[in-house]
């Protein structure tokens, strides 16, 4: 695998904004046509080894299924007809890439209402009537996606880790971060809401539970810098003050959550190390706070190859 690529938010801030107004456009159709899944699960796109991906979408003429692809930078919708359908990713306005995914659904025969408003975004404007003409910077998009290939390996080893209810490994397309979820078991109390950009009901039912989550996100204008969060849920006491690995990692009072520099982990002599504490340390403290059964729940990391040995 290459090595973890630079990533400057304010060098590429109007590509990513243009990017993330994409997948929204693609996430939407995924949630339109799919049904609820627990926590959300039914919302985000996944890492593929080209971009980002939604997976099979349910349709009335079979599933179809549209990906990111960000060597050739292209968005390829296909259907289990054996038809495709191809749109450049370029610099141009949503409005005009909002029709253009609409028109070729349409060519397959799905019909597909979205809700048109941007999600967890800065002033946002509805998909057609956002005519403001956008960057589309090629090599960012592709530093971008060679992080997300890194980072969703890491998650996914440290997914192996633990035997009880986990999230896959999702990219969600309204805080344009990647995430993996731990649970307890436990029933949480109800989130209070009011996050931006997210109806208080859908946020309830995502947070139903009691969670330790992890995440990366490239950067945005209230923290313009590419980095890595964990957070728990309800939040445990004392929670803030425990001590988490690697050095780097301190917690932010504001967000609620620990951080640690997307920069801190690239440049470390060790970058996998580096960010697998963080993962780490940063649940035993989420885990030990709040009681959890870590003897029924925790495992060795998995091994390629190895059934996990039973105790």
């Amino acid at each position: 695998m290459s090595a973890w690529p630079s990533l400057d938010w304010a060098s590429w801030r109007e590509t990513a904004l243009h990017l993330q107004l994409m997948t929204q456009i693609a996430g939407k159709v995924r949630i339109a046509l799919t049904p609820w899944l627990n926590h959300g699960w039914h919302v985000p796109l996944y890492v593929t080894p080209r971009g980002l991906g939604t997976s099979p979408i349910p349709s009335d003429i079979g599933p179809f299924e549209i990906d990111f692809d960000f060597r050739d930078h292209v968005l390829r919708i296909a259907a289990a007809t054996g038809e495709t359908r191809t749109l450049a990713l370029e610099a141009g306005t949503v409005a005009d890439f909002y029709a253009a995914v609409l028109r070729a659904l349409a060519e397959f025969g799905i019909a597909v209402k979205i809700a048109t408003l941007p999600n967890e975004f800065p002033d946002p404007v509805r998909f057609p009537d956002d005519h403001a003409v956008r960057p589309y910077d090629r090599a960012a998009v592709e530093a971008f996606h060679a992080a997300l290939c890194r980072v969703d390996h890491a998650f996914k080893a440290f997914r192996t880790g633990f035997l009880g209810k986990a999230s896959p490994v999702h990219f969600f397309w309204g805080g344009f971060d990647l995430a993996v979820t731990r649970f307890s078991g436990r029933a949480a109390p109800p989130h209070p809401g009011g996050v931006p950009g997210l109806p208080d009901d859908v946020t309830r039912e995502a947070y139903s539970h009691e969670v330790s989550s992890a995440g990366f996100w490239p950067g945005s204008d209230a923290y313009p810098h590419a980095a890595f969060y964990s957070y728990a849920y309800p939040s445990p006491e004392g929670f803030g003050d425990a001590a988490v690995k690697p050095e780097a990692a301190r917690f932010d009072a504001t967000l609620g959550e620990f951080l640690l520099d997307y920069d801190d982990v690239r440049t470390a002599p060790d970058p996998e190390a580096a960010l697998a504490a963080f993962l780490q340390s940063t649940y035993e403290a989420a885990a030990d706070l709040a009681r959890w059964d870590r003897t029924a729940l925790d495992c060795a990391p998995g091994i390629p190859g190895r059934p996990r040995p039973l105790q």
